[in-house]
């Protein structure tokens, strides 16, 4: 019963608990939800569009998920945010099942705890983006694929669902991301099979029935959008899949080991446990090669290895590696609490000690807070270091002194308490620095103004945010136009407004987005 009660808190703390603490930021998430609220709204649920225009970057899994949130739950930041969150639910679950069926109750129990909390699910799965879809659509397939190529014989029952459940899942990962989903599956099983020599069962997944469900499932709307919109292969084929990744066009070049880092952050606070899983290959890599272990690690080193290679680079891309190595993480976790306490006192005792080291060195990153915020203040993020820390201490002491599994649920509650501080306190506090909700408010119940508004020089996360919130697409202002105007300009705009026309500046909720009457 505690056992279960444990999961249930960070299952939903981590995932679920206030997905409206903040308003919609960045130039995604406004512009995700922007083309989910159309489609509902529009009753067209093929040719995603922006400002009333076809937008083609990416395929509609999420927008449908977002748009039937809207239209059941109303417009707000959860509905937007709810299918990310859905998804991250869904990968724990059958993450958890595959878990329990390799590995046992005790590593299901673990990577419950484990994949929720990490640093990466969480934040992906609290945002309104295609990133947690798309890992979560690719997880389902690989466990799928998982129970093809693994099995002894192709004739068991397990067979067909699991064929179904593969293209399935691929159909679905297309329809979250594009052709991405069939080339990190397809490659994965192809490293799995290269490090096995097992050529003949990682062709299974080629059966025919895996390809019908995959054609019933992603085909139809790729069929039916490329007929409404002649552009589609052109945008969403060759600019945002082809050339995004073999050229730097959209300026999000990284060198070729951003990943690595990236994925160690996405891990914590669990990433420490990665030593384990090495441990246990080095030691016994005859019996650890044709594991089950094997594969799940190798269909995290193809993404690593993929995106790696790409001339573009954002961290959401490395997700779909997060999700394998949390459950060879559990795996090597319970294996050593029943069988390696030694080992794994000292594996928890690591996690304990990252909590501690990431309380020691908040000050690197508490001074980057806008000051006006007050977050910078003496005892303003007390609490939550606070916690941090006992929760550090606490979870070192359980793994020499009581029990490692004490350490792991300590570790997992006090990261989804973390959550909850971090909904409360801190980003209430940052939103009107990072979202655009607070500045709509401003102007929302002027209707004149709020008909009358225009932008210019905003940063585009802003300008995308209100248009959101205010419902229109703020046209630019130029100094060329003639007789006053309302503006939402930023302080360099501002400069630069003041130059040439008389202003008078009214207060603002957000010091990213300064309120002009320009005469």
């Amino acid at each position: 019963m505690a056992a279960t009660l444990a999961i249930l808190v960070v299952l939903y703390f981590c995932l679920f608990s206030r997905l409206d603490a903040i308003g919609l930021v960045g130039p995604d998430e406004p512009r995700y939800a922007w083309v989910a609220r159309a489609m509902q709204e529009s009753g067209d649920w093929v040719t995603p569009r922006l400002y009333g225009q076809p937008w083609l970057e990416k395929p509609p899994l999420y927008y449908w998920g977002a748009a039937t949130a809207f239209a059941l739950f109303g417009e707000s930041e959860v509905s937007a945010r709810l299918p990310s969150a859905v998804a991250a639910l869904l990968a724990a679950l059958a993450l958890a099942w595959t878990a329990r069926r390799h590995y046992g109750v005790a590593a299901a129990f673990a990577v419950l705890l484990i994949f929720p909390s990490s640093i990466g699910v969480l934040g992906f799965a609290r945002g309104a983006s295609t990133d947690m879809v798309f890992s979560s659509a690719l997880a389902l397939a690989m466990i799928a694929a998982a129970e093809i190529v693994l099995r002894p014989a192709p004739g068991q029952p397990a067979a067909r669902w699991a064929q179904a459940l593969l293209g399935i899942g691929l159909g679905a990962a297309v329809l979250a991301k594009g052709p991405a989903g069939v080339i990190l599956a397809g490659g994965s099983v192809l490293l799995w099979a290269l490090l096995t020599g097992q050529w003949r069962r990682a062709m299974r997944p080629l059966h025919p029935h895996v390809l019908v469900w995959f054609a019933l499932t992603a085909l139809p709307w790729y069929v039916l959008c490329a007929q409404r919109n002649p552009e589609f292969v052109r945008v969403f084929l060759l600019a945002h899949n082809l050339q995004r990744y073999l050229t730097p066009v959209f300026r999000h070049e990284q060198p070729w080991w951003f990943f690595g880092p990236v994925l160690l952050l996405g891990l914590l606070p669990w990433a420490v446990l990665l030593v384990g899983v090495a441990r246990e290959a080095w030691q016994s890599w005859r019996e650890w090669k044709p594991s089950a272990s094997a594969f799940f690690l190798c269909w995290a080193v193809f993404p690593l290895l993929f995106f790696s290679a790409s001339q573009s680079k954002l961290p959401g891309y490395i997700l779909p590696a997060v999700a394998p190595l949390t459950l060879v993480m559990a795996a090597s976790t319970s294996r050593a609490l029943a069988h390696d306490p030694a080992a794994a006192r000292w594996l928890l005792a690591g996690v304990g000690g990252t909590l501690l080291v990431l309380t020691l060195t908040a000050g690197t990153w508490l001074g980057r807070l806008p000051p006006e915020s007050g977050l910078t203040e003496a005892g303003a993020l007390l609490p939550g270091l606070g916690l941090a820390a006992g929760a550090g201490v606490t979870s070192l002491l359980l793994a020499f002194v009581r029990s490692g599994w004490s350490a792991l649920v300590v570790v997992a509650l006090s990261v989804a308490s973390l959550v909850e501080v971090s909904n409360r306190v801190v980003l209430p506090r940052l939103d009107p620095y990072l979202s655009a909700r607070a500045t709509a408010q401003m102007v929302a119940d002027d209707a004149p103004l709020r008909a009358s508004l225009q932008a210019y020089r905003l940063h585009r996360a802003w300008h995308y945010g209100l248009n959101f919130y205010l419902g229109r697409e703020l046209p630019p202002w130029s100094a060329a136009q003639p007789g006053p105007a309302w503006v939402m300009t930023s302080r360099e705009g501002l400069e630069e407004i003041r130059r040439g026309r008389e202003t008078f500046v009214l207060p603002a909720r957000s010091p990213r987005a300064i309120l002009v009457r320009v005469e």
